[in-house]
Order: structure tokens, then C-alpha cells, then sequence
């Protein structure tokens, strides 16, 4: 878990992603929480299966994320609190197109979603004892035509690493979109919605 300012309020919930966007929206509607740093499992990250369908893969890796969480907070004996779980996954064609390999992947990817429409998905997972709650926020992104000097500029800022679809909505990728149909923060990586409707099942609500 990451340090608590002693002057915050207590933690309502904990968070299972070391992502500071999640954080940041986590921030924005006064969610207090801790951070769980649970270690990764071994092999692949977050593996698409043979067979699997994108809107399957992405309930699945948010899911196991949710387990492993508590399983890690049983481990450590920490304080029982809810913890919430989420996945984003891009999706072309019914391909899942995950975080960037390398510069050659990162523009591999970016030339497939240059011009076209893709669909962000995030599955959120709140789980409290035996309890397991899920929705799930689907957006249709439309990009624009991107130039390879574009897609190269772009690898130059090292935005592309780390993220889904290699891109950052809230960055500079952001002039690359000309249209979204849902949830611009499910796009991000937590959807505001989705994210309070669950929280609120447990009696945790905004301030």
C-alpha cells in the first residue's frame, strides 16, 4: 500500500491498480483510498486466451484482478474494506490490442486505429466479503487519420507505454479523436458512472 496522509480521511475503499489516472479520478468524485500494490503474477501480462472474445477477456483480467487483490489482503491480514478492480481494454475488429511492446508495436497499433473506429471497454469489479459486482462501460472512439510522422512524434513523447490501445486520451492523443460515443473517463480507465453506481451498493458514497 502506499503511505496515508495522516490528515486524509480514512480509506473507504481499496484501490487494486497503481494507475494514476485511476487515482486521480478516484480524487475527483472524493473517493478516499488506499493503493494495493499486489505483486504480479508470473508469465504473460494479463494473457488474451485461445479462443476467448474481447468482451470476455476484459470481465476476466478485471475479475482476477478483484481476486487476487483479496486474496493478497487475507495474506497480509489488512483491514477488511472494499476493494475495487478494473480493466480497459481496446478492441479493433475483435482484436484485443493491449499495452505496446515496443516502438515497433506501439506504431503497429496506432496505424491500425488511424482513421477508423474502435471500442474501449472497462470492466469494474467491486468486491466486499463473498460479494462480487460488475459492470461493465463500452465507448465507440473515432480517430482520425494519423500520418506516420504523427504516429512517430507521438512514440518520441513516450505517452504510448503502459496503455491499452497505445494512447492516452487525457494526453496528447487526445487532438488524435474526433468523436466518442460513452464514457470519456471508461475511456481513460475508470468509468465515473459504472464506478459510483458500484460503490453505492456498498454504502460507499460520494461526500
Amino acid at each position: 500500500m502506499t503511505k496515508r496522509d495522516p490528515a486524509a480521511p480514512a480509506a473507504a475503499i481499496y484501490l487494486a491498480s497503481a494507475s494514476p489516472r485511476r487515482r486521480e479520478l478516484l480524487a475527483q468524485i472524493g473517493v478516499p483510498h488506499e493503493v494495493l500494490r499486489v505483486p504480479a503474477p508470473p508469465g504473460e501480462d494479463e494473457p488474451w486466451h485461445p479462443g476467448e472474445s474481447a468482451a470476455d477477456y476484459v470481465e476476466r483480467t478485471a475479475r482476477e484482478k478483484a481476486e487476487r487483490a483479496m486474496a493478497w489482503i487475507d495474506a497480509q491480514r489488512l483491514p477488511a474494506l472494499p476493494v475495487l478492480a478494473a480493466d480497459t481494454t481496446v478492441i479493433k475488429d475483435g482484436m484485443v490490442l493491449g499495452k505496446p511492446a515496443d516502438r515497433d508495436d506501439a506504431r503497429r497499433i496506432l496505424r491500425l486505429l488511424s482513421g477508423s473506429r474502435h471500442e474501449v471497454r472497462t470492466a469494474v469489479v467491486l468486491a466486499h466479503g463473498p460479494r462480487r459486482d460488475m459492470l461493465v462501460s463500452v465507448t465507440a472512439v473515432d480517430m482520425r487519420e494519423l500520418s506516420d510522422d504523427e504516429i512517430d512524434r507521438y512514440c518520441d513523447s513516450g505517452e504510448p507505454w503502459g496503455k491499452a490501445g497505445a494512447y492516452g486520451i487525457q494526453g496528447l492523443a487526445g487532438c488524435f479523436v474526433a468523436r466518442i460515443e460513452g464514457s470519456y473517463t471508461g475511456v481513460m480507465g475508470l468509468p465515473l458512472y459504472e464506478t459510483a453506481a458500484l460503490l453505492a451498493r456498498v454504502g460507499v458514497r460520494r461526500p
